[in-house]
C-alpha cells in the first residue's frame, strides 16, 4: 500500500526527543511538521500559510523572534489574548518561580487538605474586590484551570442557587468560553451549530440596550431567570464597550429582582481595562459573581477563579455537598504561588494605573490612523489597554452570503499579516472577524509603546485602502487560503 509507506516514512523522517534535548535545543526539530502530523493540523497549515506558524522565542518580554526568519527584525509582540500581563518570561515572576521550586516543600495538589497558598491567594482575592465592593467582603473563591471552567463553575453556583429558574440570559457577540456550558452563553453559530442541544437555555439580548433587557424580564418573568451573564467590555467582539448607564441599569434590575448577576472579568479584569474589576470600578455594578483568569497566571501558568457571595457559593457546596463541584489542578500550589505573585507584581509596579495612562495614549494613536485612512480603518476601540481596529472589507461584496463571511474571515487574516510585517503581533477577534486587537503587557516600555503604534501608522501608509491589503499579500499565500477555506 504506497499510502500506508509514505506515512511510515513520514514517521520515520522526524524523530522524538527528550525534554532535554528539547531545551538544550539539541537537534532542532520542526515543530510545524509536528504538530501538523499530531496536532490541529488545519489550525498550523492554516497559521503556516500566512507566515505566522512560528515557533517563536521570546528576546526579552515583549518582543520575540520567528525561528523561520531568525535575522528578521524582533516582532512587538502585542498578541496572548490579554493573558501575558507581563509580557513573556517577565524576570521577576520567573526568579520567584525558581526559588517557590527549589525552597517550597508544599504539596503540590491540596485538593482534600489545607493549602497556605491557596488560603492566602482567596482572602488576597476578597480583599482586593472588597475595596471596590464591600458587600463582598465574607465572599467565597472556587479555583480552577481556566476562564472557561471559571464560567462553568459560575453556571452550576447559579442554578444550585436558583433551581427553578430555567433561563439564563446573555448578550449578541458575547464570549464566554468553547467549554458546553460557557459555549451555551457564546452565541456564536460557527461553534454551536453541530451540537444541536446546548445544555442551557439561553435569551440572548443586544448588548447595550437596557430597555430591551428590562421589557424582555417583564414578558420572562423574574422568577424564571437564575442568571445575567455580560462582560462588562466585550473582548471576542472586538472591544465593544457599552455605556455605564447600561451596566449599571442591568445591576439595578437584577437587584430588585434577585436575579444573579455574573460578571465575565476574564479579559477586563485585574488591570487590563485599567481597573482592578471593570465591572464595579467603571461600569458601577456589584455583582453576585465575578470570574477571572487570563491575567491571574501572570503569563506562566494556567488558573481561573470564580468569586461568588457566601450565600451563593454554601448553597452549592455547604455541608455534606462540598464536593459537588472539584477539579484535580485547581487550586494547585505552584499556580497559587505564581497568581500570587502576580497580584504583588500588579501592585508594585501600579500597572493598572499605568493601563489606564498608556490606554489613553494607544486610542489617541488609533484614532488618528482612522481619521487619517477611512477607507483602510473603519473604527478603533479601547478600554484601559485592550485596544482593536475594525477594518474595512477587502471586498466590496460584503453583503453576499457566504460571501460575507468569507470576506470577513480574509479581512481579518490579511490585517494580521500586514501588521506582522510591520513587526507587530496582534490578536484575531473570534466574534468579530475584521477586527484585529491589541493586548501588549501592561509593562511594556513606553518608547516600545510608541514604536508598536509608529510601525502600525507605517502600515497603514503602505496600504491606506483595505483593498491594498489584498494586493500586498503574495498570491500564493491567497490561493492557498482560498483553497483551504473552500475546499477543507
Amino acid at each position: 500500500m504506497p499510502g500506508k509507506d509514505a506515512n511510515i516514512h513520514e514517521a520515520t523522517a522526524l524523530r522524538s526527543r527528550t525534554a532535554e534535548q528539547v531545551l538544550a535545543g539539541s537537534e532542532t526539530g520542526d515543530a510545524v511538521a509536528r504538530e501538523i502530523r499530531h496536532g490541529n493540523s488545519d489550525l498550523i497549515r492554516a497559521l503556516d500559510m500566512t507566515g505566522m506558524a512560528g515557533p517563536y522565542r521570546a528576546v526579552d518580554p515583549w518582543r520575540l523572534e520567528d525561528l523561520n526568519d531568525p535575522d528578521g527584525e524582533a516582532l512587538i509582540n502585542a498578541g496572548g489574548y490579554a493573558a501575558l500581563p507581563f509580557g513573556e518570561r517577565y524576570p521577576p515572576l520567573i526568579d520567584f518561580a525558581r526559588r517557590y521550586l527549589g525552597e517550597s516543600s508544599s504539596m503540590c495538589l491540596p485538593q482534600q487538605a489545607a493549602s497556605e497558598w491557596r488560603a492566602e491567594l482567596e482572602f488576597r482575592l476578597v480583599e482586593k474586590l472588597a475595596e471596590f465592593a464591600p458587600s463582598h467582603s465574607d465572599s467565597r473563591v472556587f479555583f480552577s484551570n481556566s476562564g472557561a471552567e471559571a464560567i462553568e463553575s459560575a453556571i452550576k453556583f447559579a442554578a444550585h442557587y436558583r433551581p427553578r429558574a430555567p433561563y439564563f440570559i446573555n448578550f449578541d457577540r458575547a464570549y464566554h468560553g468553547k467549554t458546553m456550558g460557557a459555549l451555551s452563553l457564546t452565541p456564536n453559530p460557527h461553534y454551536q451549530q453541530q451540537l444541536r442541544h446546548m445544555p442551557l437555555d439561553v435569551i440572548t439580548l443586544p448588548f447595550g440596550d437596557a430597555q430591551i433587557f428590562e421589557d424582555k424580564i417583564q414578558r420572562l418573568g423574574a422568577k424564571s431567570v437564575a442568571a445575567v451573564v455580560l462582560e462588562p467590555v466585550q473582548g471576542e467582539a472586538g472591544i465593544i464597550v457599552p455605556e455605564p448607564e447600561f451596566l449599571k441599569k442591568v445591576d439595578e434590575i437584577c437587584k430588585r429582582h434577585g436575579i444573579v448577576l455574573v460578571a465575565d472579568e476574564i479579559q477586563t479584569g485585574l488591570g487590563r481595562s485599567g481597573h482592578w474589576f471593570a465591572s464595579v470600578e467603571w461600569g458601577g455594578m456589584d455583582p453576585d459573581i465575578i470570574t477571572i483568569a487570563k491575567p491571574l497566571g501572570g503569563g506562566l501558568t494556567a488558573i481561573g477563579a470564580t468569586i461568588a457571595r457566601k450565600a451563593i457559593f454554601k448553597k452549592m457546596l455547604g455541608g455534606m455537598n462540598a464536593k459537588r463541584q472539584s477539579n484535580t489542578f485547581g487550586g494547585n500550589s505552584l499556580a497559587m504561588a505564581i497568581a500570587l505573585k502576580s497580584l504583588d507584581i500588579l501592585e508594585e509596579e501600579k500597572l493598572v494605573e499605568r493601563a489606564g495612562r498608556l490606554g489613553e495614549r494607544g486610542r489617541a494613536r488609533l484614532e488618528k490612523m482612522a481619521a487619517d485612512y477611512p477607507d483602510l480603518i473603519k473604527e478603533a476601540r479601547q478600554s484601559g489597554m485592550l485596544f482593536a481596529v475594525q477594518f474595512q472589507p477587502v471586498s466590496p461584496h460584503k453583503d453576499i452570503y457566504p460571501m460575507e463571511e468569507l470576506n470577513a474571515e480574509l479581512t481579518g487574516i490579511l490585517a494580521l499579516m500586514m501588521w506582522r510585517k510591520a513587526g507587530v503581533v496582534a490578536n484575531f477577534s473570534l466574534n468579530s472577524s475584521r477586527s484585529i486587537r491589541l493586548t501588549p503587557p501592561l509593562t511594556m516600555p513606553e518608547p516600545l509603546f510608541d514604536e508598536m503604534f509608529d510601525r502600525l501608522e507605517s502600515a497603514a501608509a503602505e496600504h491606506p485602502s483595505s483593498w491594498r491589503m489584498f494586493l500586498g499579500a503574495p498570491r500564493r499565500t491567497i490561493f492557498n487560503l482560498s483553497k483551504f477555506a473552500l475546499f477543507s
